[in-house]
């Protein structure tokens, strides 16, 4: 029953991925067909057909990306395989527009001076001023512990790196 569960969820991802948009505001995790790709009889409209097609289209392309060995089946494996593949994609997204928002000397890579500039961080003085409830300039124990609370909240996770359940 679990690995039913558990295969029924990644192919879910899986199907969605094309038309999912990450948390905060990410870009979409697979790059859209360019205009003229869907246009497919070339007439310069595409209709919803045009579009249920490349729809299909992009559905099969990912289908054979993530079945390795080509049996037009995808196992428990080849469905970790895929997911864990999409998500080091965007990892690897998300640190390269991080580099380049950071690199002040345009090297690209960063120097612990450029990682702690202004702008990261204000983000963090906002975060303590919203922790600071009673706005003493200072964090009481409960403070501190409220404010865990909601990032876990937030982040669907305990605080101590394990994800909640829902029930």
């Amino acid at each position: 029953m679990k690995t039913s569960l558990l295969v029924a969820s990644i192919a879910a991802g899986l199907t969605l991925a094309g038309a999912a948009t990450a948390r905060d505001a990410q870009p979409p995790r697979m790059d859209l067909p360019a205009f003229e790709e869907i246009d497919l009889n070339g007439d310069g409209g595409v209709t919803a057909e045009e579009m249920q097609q490349a729809r299909e289209a992009m559905k099969a392309a990912r289908f054979a990306q993530a079945d390795t060995n080509g049996d037009g089946a995808l196992s428990v494996e080849e469905l970790i395989v895929a997911a864990q593949n999409d998500r080091a994609e965007r990892m690897a997204d998300r640190i390269a527009r991080m580099v380049e928002r950071f690199d002040d000397n345009g090297d690209g890579v960063l120097q612990a001076d450029e990682m702690g500039r202004d702008g990261a961080r204000r983000g963090g003085n906002r975060m303590f001023d919203r922790a600071d409830i009673n706005d003493d300039g200072s964090l009481s124990a409960e403070e501190y512990a409220n404010a865990l609370a909601r990032m876990a909240d937030r982040s669907g996770r305990d605080g101590h790196g394990e994800g909640r359940r829902h029930n």
